[in-house]
């Protein structure tokens, strides 16, 4: 499995680097009591997230929080979730949402060989917090914000491959590397890109807080973790 002749690693932030799983149970939890089950919370948010995409697929994932959760606290009848009073409990714990174990010393580990982008459908003070969650490992960065649509818009990935192209990095030398089938895997196998598929939730059913995709696209690589991909680069 040769990785190497990449030059940039393009990825997914929230559920690929920051376990928004975890911070979105976590915050629900807090508001309504630890009783609520995680796997029935992350269902409905991804109904919900999946619906907000289709309404405004312009905003950034960071201001769709606050409609989402109006939306959930009225699915799961927990009006202190409501986000009619911006911004939501949601969107405010964003700063407090976990980093994937793996991920910081995996990304320190890739950054060693490769470019690596952040491309988020997150707005660019959400980044900045999860990036320094991270430890700060990206050379570059393209949020939602900056490009005024979501993934899968391919207008994203079209505005992150203008960025690499001024350093002569070709879509044939990226590998884009995300967990969300319905955001990222399948839009970047139509664009050609070389796709790794994190599957954070293998072993699990469903597609947890993501919005289901309407086919599992195959990936060029796929792995359970980022320490699985550093190990297959030669990082780990």
């Amino acid at each position: 499995m040769n990785l190497r002749g990449f030059r940039a690693l393009t990825f997914d932030v929230v559920g690929t680097l920051i376990d928004f799983e975890a911070g979105i149970v976590e915050c629900v939890r807090r508001v309504a009591g630890s009783a609520w089950d995680g796997e029935e919370i992350l269902r409905a948010f991804g109904v919900e997230e999946g619906e907000q995409q289709r309404r405004t697929p312009e905003l950034p994932f960071t201001q769709m929080l606050d409609p989402i959760s109006t939306r959930l606290a009225a699915r799961l009848d927990l009006p202190g979730l409501d986000g009619r009073g911006n911004p939501s409990p949601l969107r405010r714990s964003i700063s407090a949402w976990p980093a994937f174990p793996d991920a910081p010393e995996a990304l320190a580990g890739l950054h060693r060989r490769f470019r690596l982008v952040a491309v988020t459908n997150a707005d660019n003070a959400a980044l900045r917090a999860m990036s320094r969650t991270l430890g700060d490992p990206f050379d570059d960065s393209v949020t939602a914000e900056e490009v005024g649509a979501n993934k899968p818009d391919p207008r994203v990935f079209a505005y992150c491959q203008g960025r690499l192209s001024v350093l002569d990095i070709g879509r044939s030398d990226v590998l884009h590397v995300a967990q969300s089938q319905y955001h990222d895997i399948g839009v970047a196998r139509r664009l050609g890109y070389a796709t790794c598929w994190i599957e954070r939730r293998r072993g699990r059913d469903g597609f947890g807080a993501t919005p289901a995709p309407s086919s599992v696209a195959v990936p060029d690589y796929h792995f359970g973790t980022l320490a699985e991909l550093s190990a297959a680069a030669g990082q780990g």
